[in-house]
């Protein structure tokens, strides 16, 4: 059955429509076309027409005009638009016409730039020119990489290497520094948060030591559909860009399903839940021969679903090959093994975290299923692009878990089809990421006297500062690294956490073997000892962890369940940087210290989901400082109001915010955290806080401190115009989770936060 004939059955079923609340068909569109712009090299036109590209769509001929006439561009179009010849033409263009010219390529992931790379060493090849394309990454070899250090046209990278492996060897790098022309980043949209503000740094050192050899090169970036690609354009690379969005790419027509899993307790709002019935429609998707994506937001998910997927699918040797698994923590090797099984299509079916979604060419899937909401829009539409790349009629599922956000998305579908997708948020100038930057600059090359570092604020401040403290020394108007160590190393671009822990199978005792591996912030929760530790669907027990040695050991069991850790959290006050008091309610914003650590998991078993029992966690807690902003409420309101009632209220005034606070700050739930305090060590009185979840903060708390009102409005006008009885996973949080009158409790504070009688 294919896509066509599958929807037109799927429309006919009452039982599957009952559960759809929007099915929006959108319609195949036509590509528009433009002539190759005079300034391509004319070598470049015959290849091209020999794979089939005889025009331009409209965007790629804009941006490469602006391109080659010398500006700083930014591309935003859809997933599969072509963005890479955006790039590839003027680059090629200009190592065609001057040999010595060099080009720097960034990709987020080293799967990204692997891909990248075949499509450029093909068209290369096709060319019979001596255009040197290499990737240097942590994978490449020591023989190697002093080849590309010589002799590279095109060095593509990642924003880790550059950061560690080549910007603090600039000196054996005087070839690409003296004649770089062009910078390429590609899917700057992922670049927000930490990674982003690391990024910025990044390249504020990387133009340093350019205009230091000499050479002024142009950007071009490019990016998924995001609000402000000029904006972060402009924030990442420190000058004017120019925006290209006029999309000439052609698409298929595509079903877009919004599912909501069937209601089973209407009086406590509960539904079945979205793993379950995610795994109907793929195993419906895989049984029809529909090649499909499946996308889950956490490992555990994607481990639990790709175990379902392969066991309705086993053949009588119990081989399961044509469904695999895909995460962050898979080698390196598995996962190339995995894509190029998928665009060879010998893999029917991938569960997915959003490490796939990012645009690697994975071939012709016709079918995507997202199994709740990813956090943003443009991650959703991301997702969604995966499937239905050559211009073919494809199916998009989105199945909403009980999470209030996905049931505001799948309940208002027209503000998820409408809205523009949101703005990505980042701050370069997060003291945290900028002191550590500025330390890997000096060491790199000495600052002079009055010399800028891109456009960061103060850095007399920051030269003075560091050599006071014995970092640098100032020596005839220069500021001279002095200090033992190696800056670069003690940073990472993705986490404000230091290294990986490792993963190692122990289950031969003969051949121990590395399976993955997890970052520090993540291993608490997932590979605490006694964990069941899920890998391309088989289990494993962990058996030690080794926090000092960042290791895990762990052996092959088959017990029928897996295991959920409970995060515990706690804040202290370590300044007030701004305080306002309207209608006798106080609001602060301030530097806190958040302290989480992990004390219990519970054991899930796999087909009922019911709990099985409980274990205790041993393990240090983790500590961070950030940005936060609070809500004191008032002595009166509290004293009217009973303890569990009020409590309740704070539960359900906490449960709406999670709503409303990604949606309107637009950044990805994860991004921020909501809690309420019936006694805050911060006021002494019941609290609700937000605060950003990266060290240092990203300025999330800082812009809900400014839009405050417009935040606890839209939490009210969600609690006032939900139709529940009294409290729904959708507005202030399940009856069970927060006491019958926790929805009228929440909808009191609410009003009285906002002032009104």
């Amino acid at each position: 059955m294919n896509v066509e004939q599958l929807a037109q059955a799927l429309q006919r079923d009452p039982e599957f429509m009952q559960n759809v609340t929007r099915w929006q068909t959108i319609p195949a569109r036509e590509a528009q076309w433009a002539d190759f712009p005079a300034q391509v090299d004319a070598r470049l036109i015959p290849v091209l027409a020999k794979r089939g590209i005889h025009r331009l769509y409209s965007h790629q001929a804009h941006a490469v005009r602006e391109v080659l006439e010398g500006r700083d561009v930014v591309v935003v179009t859809p997933t599969a638009s072509g963005k890479t010849l955006c790039y590839n033409l003027p680059v090629l263009s200009a190592i065609l016409e001057n040999p010595d010219a060099r080009a720097l390529y960034l990709f987020p992931t080293k799967a990204l730039a692997a891909d990248q790379v075949s499509e450029l060493y093909e068209l290369i090849e096709a060319m019979g020119v001596d255009i040197k394309t290499y990737t240097y990454d942590g994978d490449t070899p020591a023989a190697a990489r002093r080849a590309i250090r010589q002799a590279g046209h095109i060095v593509v990278t990642n924003p880790d290497m550059l950061h560690s492996g080549i910007l603090p060897h600039h000196t054996k790098w005087v070839k690409l520094f003296e004649n770089l022309r062009y910078i390429v980043i590609d899917e700057i949209h992922s670049y927000r948060g930490v990674f982003g503000a690391n990024l910025a740094n990044v390249l504020r050192r990387l133009m340093r030591l350019c205009a230091f050899y000499g050479s002024k090169p142009q950007f071009v970036l490019c990016s998924a559909t995001i609000a402000n690609p000029k904006e972060l354009a402009e924030t990442l690379v420190g000058r004017e860009v120019t925006l290209v969005d006029d999309n000439g790419a052609p698409s298929g027509e595509r079903h877009f399903v919004f599912y909501n899993p069937p209601v089973v307790n209407r009086q406590l709002g509960i539904r079945k839940g979205s793993l379950p019935e995610t795994r109907m429609i793929s195993e419906m998707l895989l049984k029809n021969g529909i090649q499909t994506i499946t996308f889950a937001r956490s490992r555990v998910t994607v481990e639990v679903l790709t175990r379902y997927l392969k066991d309705a699918v086993r053949d009588p040797l119990g081989n399961a090959g044509r469904v695999r698994g895909y995460r962050g923590g898979y080698l390196p090797t598995q996962r190339r093994e995995i894509e190029r099984g998928l665009r060879a299509g010998t893999i029917d079916a991938v569960v997915s975290t959003n490490a796939l979604e990012l645009g690697i060419d994975i071939g012709a899937l016709e079918a995507c299923v997202l199994c709740g909401y990813p956090g943003t829009i443009a991650s959703a539409w991301q997702q969604a692009g995966r499937a239905g790349r050559r211009q073919r009629a494809s199916m998009v599922f989105f199945v909403a878990s009980s999470a209030a956000i996905d049931q505001f998305i799948v309940t208002h579908p027209d503000y998820f089809l409408s809205a523009s997708p949101e703005h990505a948020l980042l701050n370069p100038d997060n003291l945290y990421v900028l002191m550590s930057h500025f330390k890997c600059s000096a060491f790199e090359l000495p600052f002079e006297d009055g010399e800028p570092f891109g456009n960061a604020p103060s850095p007399e401040v920051m030269k003075d500062y560091l050599a006071d403290a014995n970092i640098l020394r100032h020596v005839g108007g220069r500021y001279h690294w002095m200090a033992d160590d190696f800056p670069a190393s003690d940073i990472s671009l993705r986490s404000a956490a230091g290294e990986n822990f490792v993963i190692i199978d122990i289950t031969d005792a003969a051949h121990h073997r590395v399976i993955g591996e997890m970052d520090r912030y993540t291993v608490p929760m997932l590979l605490h000892e006694n964990a069941i530790y899920m890998h391309e669907g088989q289990q494993y027990q962990v058996e030690q962890l080794d926090f000092d040695a960042c290791k895990a050991f762990i052996r092959q069991v088959d017990v029928g369940y897996y295991t959920d850790a409970d995060l515990n959290v706690s804040l202290s006050l370590l300044e007030v940087e701004e305080e306002r008091e309207e209608h006798g309610i106080r609001s602060a914003f301030g530097e806190v210290k958040v302290l989480t650590l992990v004390t219990m998991f519970k054991k899930i078993r796999f087909d009922t989901q019911e709990t099985l029992g409980f274990g205790k966690v041993r393990l240090p807690e983790m500590e961070m400082h950030t940005q936060a902003m609070w809500w004191t409420l008032p002595e009166e309101l509290c004293a009217s109001l009973a303890s569990d009632q009020l409590k309740n209220g704070m539960l359900g005034v906490a449960n709406l915010l999670r709503i409303v606070a990604p949606l309107y700050l637009m950044c990805s739930p994860q991004d921020i955290a909501v809690i309420y305090q019936v006694k805050s060590p911060i006021t002494d009185q019941p609290t609700v806080l937000i605060y950003d979840t990266c060290p240092g903060g990203m300025g999330l708390a800082q812009k809900a401190f400014g839009m405050q009102e417009m935040l606890l409005e839209k939490g009210l006008d969600i609690v006032t115009h939900c139709t529940c009885e009294a409290g729904c996973p959708s507005c202030a949080g399940p009856v069970g989770e927060i006491g019958q009158d926790g929805k009228a409790t929440a909808a009191l504070i609410l009003k009285t936060l906002l002032g009104m009688k």
